[in-house]
């Protein structure tokens, strides 16, 4: 029997890289749109790179998991002090969204 790998798809870097990845073939597919002279088939292949383009602003988006996971580094790296929850939270939030835009704008300016 061979072994199951499984990776972790709240891992930020994967899931970045997994959205920039999703976004530069999306943006291939538009360019190849533009060569190509049959309507129908320029409409499927925009569809799909708009399905990409979503699915890499899915990934992008923090998940409840993944804020908690980084609140929780905060925390602990902030010496665990009590009553600073929200606090954490919220800083937590803020970098996981601002990492996804930044991600996304390189994504679409590749």
């Amino acid at each position: 029997m061979r072994p199951v790998y499984r990776t972790r798809i709240d891992d930020p870097p994967l899931v970045r890289q997994l959205a920039m990845r999703a976004m530069a073939k999306a943006s291939k597919y538009e360019q190849f749109a533009r060569l190509v002279g049959d309507p129908a088939t320029v409409r499927n292949i925009l569809d799909l790179a708009g399905k990409l383009r979503k699915r890499a602003e899915i990934l992008i988006k923090p998940t409840q998991n993944r804020i908690r996971r980084r609140a929780r580094q905060i925390w602990m790296e902030s010496g665990r002090p009590s009553g600073r929850d929200e606090e954490f939270w919220l800083r937590a939030e803020q970098e996981l969204t601002d990492n996804g835009v930044v991600a996304v704008i390189h994504a679409r300016d590749c």
